[in-house]
């Protein structure tokens, strides 16, 4: 059997949807994983530990809380600002409240300012690599630890960096069955 030259257009067309869909599908990740790596847009980057060697030289670390639009928790820095050496750990705690009479769970997204800092600003252990629920009422204050890598003296565009802003938004999540199972119960006990 032998396709029209509409027929043979149409299926390159699907084809062509289907490689398109699947590329969109896989741009968020794949897009996460680059700024990641690179640091590109403020991502930063993950760690075990900071280096044995901090230097001598110092940076401000700003630090900025937001909630997403929905998200009822109430949600602040404990500190504003820090001064670490750079390549040293610093340890920064934020603060969340849930004011409501359900439980809520949150999840954290984060970035640095300026953007040429991301790829140099490395998370040891943060709130923000798990979801966080919070029960009616429930206060917790939680930590992140963090360092400066000592490339950034050497990096062109990080050399002159002698402030980095680290911003969490908190976002509502969806509770898991489980979770929801869990809550009703503790909500129930509260009530």
């Amino acid at each position: 059997m032998r396709l029209s030259a509409q027929q043979k257009t149409a299926g390159l067309l699907a084809a062509l949807v289907a490689v398109m869909g699947a590329a969109s599908f896989a741009a968020v990740p794949f897009y996460d994983w680059f700024c990641r790596v690179t640091g590109f847009g403020g991502a930063t980057t993950v760690a075990t530990q900071a280096p044995a060697e901090p230097l001598e030289r110092t940076i401000r670390i700003r630090f900025d809380a937001s909630r997403a639009a929905g998200m009822p928790w109430e949600f602040r820095p404990l500190q504003r600002e820090m001064e670490v050496k750079i390549g040293a750990t610093g340890l920064a705690f934020y603060e969340a409240v849930n004011p409501t009479s359900r439980t809520i769970a949150g999840t954290a997204s984060y970035n640095v300012t300026p953007d040429a800092a991301g790829g140099h600003f490395a998370k040891i252990e943060c709130f923000c690599f798990t979801e966080q629920v919070l029960g009616p009422g429930e206060r917790v204050e939680m930590p992140v630890s963090f360092y400066v890598d000592p490339a950034i003296v050497d990096d062109p565009d990080g050399s002159g960096i002698r402030r980095i802003t680290l911003s969490y938004t908190f976002h509502e999540t969806a509770l898991t069955e489980e979770q929801a199972a869990l809550a009703r119960r503790s909500d129930t006990d509260l009530n």
